[in-house]
């Protein structure tokens, strides 16, 4: 059985579910850290800066002068600093 091909053209948008897990002891200790200097390694390499605000699926990191938003799925360690 091989696989149909469908052009992004034949999709219809409420035919698409997104899936998204969501690990709550995670997101609760990240939500304890707003408002703290961070060191998260991800998948792309390390990122330090202050958390802003903590979401199920991702966290908004204060760099200097920009904002990063970081999904939580990529984060594979973090360290308060």
């Amino acid at each position: 059985m091989q696989p149909s091909k469908v052009s992004p053209a034949q999709i219809n948008p409420s035919q698409i579910q997104m899936v998204s897990s969501v690990d709550p002891y995670v997101v609760e200790a990240l939500s304890r850290l707003i408002g703290r200097c961070v060191l998260f390694e991800t998948t792309r390499g390390a990122l330090e800066g202050t958390i802003i605000d903590v979401k199920p699926d991702h966290v908004l990191l204060q760099l200097h002068t920009r904002q990063a938003c970081v999904r939580i799925a990529e984060i594979v360690w973090t360290m308060p600093l």
